[in-house]
């Protein structure tokens, strides 16, 4: 049994039968907007309301039929995000990290906000996902609202995780900068949960 938490890419993809994995994407783009005239807000990061009331990044499991773990994060990322997913493609080099399997994706703000305006259009909306949310990465003068009161929302399996350490590689946030949060208790099912692949 492989051990819980972050893995190596090459971990992830050795675990064996009995594991179904699943990738998912973090898209990002450089946003230099300046929100009610002083809050920078540096970087646009996109997330996904799903069917279950979670919070989520775009992707899903791995079906036999793909050829690769990058051509199901693909075509998911169409189905879930519309034809503006087609302007860029995930690629090994853009994983960051395994809980088994997320990836990262730098775009040009324009790229982002295509994805946005097309996501209505795309097949899994209104199903599947519910609507796309941008993560604000600023601290309200009150030091709750803006990201402290985000990241107390329910997140679908490593998807909290992945998105603080996503932060931390931007450098957005210092390690351990949230961890006094009082986040719920999630109630985690194997069938939904992208954190668990078992």
């Amino acid at each position: 049994m492989a051990r819980a938490g972050k893995l190596e890419l090459a971990e992830a993809l050795a675990l064996g039968p009995g594991w179904r994995p699943a990738c998912y994407a973090l898209l990002h783009a450089p946003d230099p907007e300046i929100l009610f005239g002083r809050l920078r807000l540096r970087y646009a990061i996109l997330m996904q309301m799903l069917f279950d009331g979670r919070l989520g990044f775009p992707g899903g499991f791995v079906d036999s039929q793909d050829s690769s773990l990058e051509d199901r994060l693909n075509r998911g990322l169409l189905e879930q995000l519309g034809e503006a997913a087609a302007a860029f493609r995930v690629e090994r080099p853009d994983c960051r990290s395994s809980h088994a399997g997320s990836d990262a994706k730098s775009l040009t703000l324009e790229q982002l906000s295509a994805v946005e305006s097309s996501a209505t259009g795309a097949k899994d909306h209104g199903l599947e996902v519910l609507g796309l949310v941008r993560v604000p990465l600023y601290t309200l003068r009150d030091g709750v609202g803006g990201l402290p009161i985000f990241l107390e929302n329910c997140f679908i399996g490593a998807a909290r995780e992945q998105l603080l350490d996503t932060l931390h590689d931007l450098g957005v946030v210092e390690t351990g900068a949230f961890s006094g949060l009082q986040i719920p208790v999630r109630l985690r099912h194997p069938s939904v949960d992208s954190g668990n692949l078992r």
